[in-house]
């Protein structure tokens, strides 16, 4: 029979609990490195989702604002609009002139708050600029109705202004849905 000395059971007891440590230490470095993936696989999940909000992506269109602008019209049934002559715009719409390429607007004698304004502007920050001046002249326009008229103070709340690319369009109409079908066939 063999004996088994203090020194030699204290060895074995120690390298049973080095062999222990080592492979805790192991364990949890494995736990570090799989937690550092996931972490580093969210991040990468989050900015590669980052692009995927709601905001659409438009593509460049390019109209004849004329045309769309005619075609707006047909929204608004409670009124006659006339064609604003094009040299008078800007000042109706507080646009500097050189953020305005061509234009297209109709309005009202004054009888309802519909209008249809089509800007097509040098560039895309000059269209941002019209679509500011533009959501200021709805608030101006409500303002005025609010004192007389509180249902065409409503249709303006219901004002839809929209730009894409270079062209900007302000349309306070009678049938919203029909003017944003418009609209979409028009790539806005």
């Amino acid at each position: 029979m063999r004996t088994v000395s203090n020194s030699s059971m204290k060895n074995d007891v120690e390298m049973k609990v080095n062999n222990d440590i080592k492979k805790d230490i192991r364990r949890n470095r494995c736990m570090i490195v799989r937690k550092m993936t996931a972490v580093l696989c969210a991040v990468l999940l989050a900015f590669s989702l980052g692009g995927c909000g709601s905001k659409k992506t438009e593509e460049a269109v390019s109209i004849d604002v004329s045309e769309l602008a005619e075609a707006l019209l047909e929204t608004v049934t409670s009124d006659t609009l006339s064609e604003t002559a094009s040299s008078m715009i800007p000042s109706i719409y507080y646009l500097d002139e050189e953020d305005v390429v061509s234009a297209a607007a109709y309005a009202s004698s004054g009888a309802t708050a519909c209008e249809v304004a089509v800007i097509e502007s040098a560039d895309t920050d000059g269209a941002e600029n019209v679509e500011t001046k533009m959501q200021t002249r709805v608030d101006n326009q409500a303002e005025l109705y609010a004192s007389y008229n509180q249902s065409e103070a409503a249709r303006l709340d219901t004002a839809i202004i929209k730009s894409n690319g270079v062209y900007t369009v302000l349309c306070v109409c009678d049938d919203t849905d029909r003017a944003e079908e418009i609209l979409e066939e028009y790539g806005f």
